[in-house]
This record gives structure tokens, sequence and C-alpha cells, in this order.
């Protein structure tokens, strides 16, 4: 069944970045199907044929090397992991890019890791890369760097890559493909598998969509539906779309492509951000945090102002002018994040202040805003 919501979703899209997970790609002791990925590969060049840019954000790489290895499972050392990761990383970019080669086209890969997008010249740098690997007949496959990665191999995922890889591109659309149909409504059958109703479209990714949420994850991944909607959220919140959907199906990215009701839809929440305070909201990884009073949290939330000096209530942490920090009301909850006019230091000597005074203290340099409108973002309410 066509779906006109769906269908303009695509028709609107510039950009897909498809983010297939570990399941999708490995057999069940592990080992990649080359088989199963050459068949994604021809289904997701239907993107270019829609004249559309394509990015591939791939897990796999321990599972590959899980399988290459010949070992008994996913290792729970952190250099084992690493290890597999180093040896199935090269197996799988092979695999790519045989597969695309096929059809004319060429695998790139980007090994990226979490400080390549707080950092704002990396993140310019992998911008301008994806730009540049359009125009030459290639294809972007991207994967986390697990091998010099710590932190992130142990908590993180491929998924929150996939959106931040999305926030980052013009006009995108996001299809998360995983081993289920898209987000259900839970139940069991009779083996204690998990089922239910699929879930076409979410509005609004709130707490009662969390709550939906089953502990676990496949075998060889490393995610799970939470990281997914986590993912999901990322995007709405940028103004994009997330489509959810299984990526065992067969020509299920033509499906998509059609506007067929397959997966779980998640719409934008608001309006679309800038690139600029996309990285800001999602990328940049915060130098400290900045508590404002009642007031200066009205004056962001409902009249769109700039924060000033006069609502700062404290200063958390040591930054420098024009770092990212983290905007807390006084119950701690964050409010947004912005770039800041000032020091630390600076900041904790005219706190509370009115502009004027701010100017007698430091001088006739000093900025009227600690933070200005056109470098804040803030926070969706939930």
């Amino acid at each position: 069944m066509l779906d006109p919501v769906r269908q303009e979703v695509i028709t609107s899209a510039k950009t897909v970045v498809v983010k297939i997970g570990t399941s999708v790609l490995t057999r069940d002791d592990g080992t990649l199907d080359r088989r199963r990925l050459r068949a994604l590969c021809r289904d997701m060049l239907a993107v270019l044929e829609k004249d559309k840019k394509l990015v591939v954000v791939s897990s796999g790489a321990v599972g590959a090397g899980v399988g290459v290895l010949g070992l008994p499972g996913r290792p729970n050392d952190l250099a084992q992991l690493q290890a597999a990761a180093a040896v199935g990383q090269s197996y799988l970019i092979r695999a790519y890019d045989e597969a695309f080669r096929a059809s004319g086209f060429h695998a790139a890969q980007l090994l990226l890791t979490a400080s390549d997008f707080s950092n704002r010249t990396r993140y310019l740098n992998i911008r301008n890369t994806l730009r540049a690997l359009f125009s030459c007949n290639a294809i972007p496959v991207i994967n986390e760097n697990d091998t010099v990665s710590v932190e992130e191999l142990k908590f993180g995922d491929n998924d929150r890559l996939a959106a931040l890889v999305t926030t980052m591109l013009p006009a995108a659309v996001l299809i998360i493909l995983s081993v289920v149909d898209g987000l259900l409504r839970p139940s069991s059958d009779e083996d204690g598998e998990l089922a239910g109703e699929v879930i076409p479209i979410v509005p609004r990714i709130d707490a009662g969509i969390y709550r939906l949420v089953r502990p676990g994850r496949s075998r060889f991944g490393t995610g799970g539906m939470a990281s997914k909607l986590q993912a999901a959220k990322v995007c709405s919140s940028a103004g994009e779309c997330v489509i959810l959907a299984n990526g065992r199906r067969r020509g299920i990215i033509q499906k998509i492509l059609a506007g067929e009701r397959v997966g779980t839809l998640f719409l934008p929440e608001g309006g679309m951000l800038s690139a600029r305070k996309r990285w800001l909201a999602f990328s940049a990884r915060a130098q400290g945090a900045i508590v404002i009073d009642e007031g200066a949290e009205r004056a962001l939330r409902d009249q769109g102002r700039s924060l000033l000096a006069v609502g700062v209530l404290a200063v958390q942490g040591n930054f420098s002018p024009g770092s990212p920090v983290r905007i807390l009301n006084q119950r701690g909850v964050e409010l947004g994040r912005g770039l800041v006019n000032y020091s630390a230091d600076e900041l904790r000597k005219i706190k509370g202040l009115r502009t004027t005074k701010i100017r007698e203290m430091l001088g006739a340099a000093a900025y009227d805003e600690v933070i200005h409108r056109d470098n804040l973002v803030l926070s969706p309410i939930d």
C-alpha cells in the first residue's frame, strides 16, 4: 500500500542515509553473509537512480572479524574486540567495494569516532569529504573506528553515528535497517520471541514511545530498539525523518523509495535547524554549563531572546570564549546549548549583572550577550 506522506518524505529528500545493523549482514554464526550484502547493495542503488545521494553507515566489522578468525563468539575483552574489528573491517569494506563495482561505483571507507564530530574543524572536513565523494562516483561507507575507540566501542553504536551523519547533510532521510519490521507494540509469541503490531507512523518521540522498548539486543550487535529511538530523536529534533524497517526483507529499500507503508516512519518535530545549530545541538561536546534563573528561561523559551548576564546564577566548569556550553535551569534540566562569548572566569565575575555594569567591570569591548540567540539552540520540550 502506497502512503502519500512517505512519498512526500522521499520526494523531498536530497540524500538518503542507510544504516545497516550487524544482524542484517551476518549469519547466525556471526560470519558475514556476502550474498545478502550484495543484494542490499543492488537494492540501495535505487537511491542513485532517483537522482539522490547515498551514504551507507554499516555495522558488521566485529561480527565479520569473529567469523574470519573462527572465534566461538563475540569477545568480551576490549583488545580482542578491537582485533576482531581490525580484521573484519577490511573484509567488510572489500565486500562493499566488490558489490558496488559490479554496477560501476566505488565504495569509499570512512572510519570515524565521536571526537571527529565534536571538533568543529574535523566535522566540516567530514562534510566536505562526503560532498567530494558524491561528485566522483563513490559511495561513502561509514563505520565507527572500533580499533581506536574505547568508550564508543563499549557504550556506543552505529545508530547514533548514522543520526549524526544525517544531521550533517542537507535534506536527508535516515533509513535504519534492523531485523525487526519496525517499532512494535510489544507482545510475545508462543516461543517468547518479540512480536506485536508495527506502529506505522510516530509523530513525536515522547515518554510513551520509549515505554514500548523491550530490553535486549542481537547476538553480535551493540544496539537495540532504545538506541534506534534515540537516533530517531536526534534526527527528528533537527527536522529530518527516519524510517525503521526490516533489512532482511527482499527489496526493502525500493519499497521505501516507492512510498510503501513498510516499517515505522518517525516524523520531524518542529522546524529544520541550520547546519551550524545541528552541530551545536547534537555533535559538539559541551565544555561546561551555565545555570540560569526563571526569568532568563522564559526569555529564551517564550520570547526567543539571547542569554544575558543578569539571568545567570552559576557557572560550572572551565571554558574559554567561543566554547559550546550547556544551559541549565535551577532544577538541573538542560534547556539547550550555545556558544558562549565569555570565559568561565569572566562569567563568574559578571553573573547577575546588568549590561551597563559589565562594561564598567570588563571594559568597553564587553559583549551585551552571554550567548547570542543566533548561537543558541534550545532542547525540545517532551
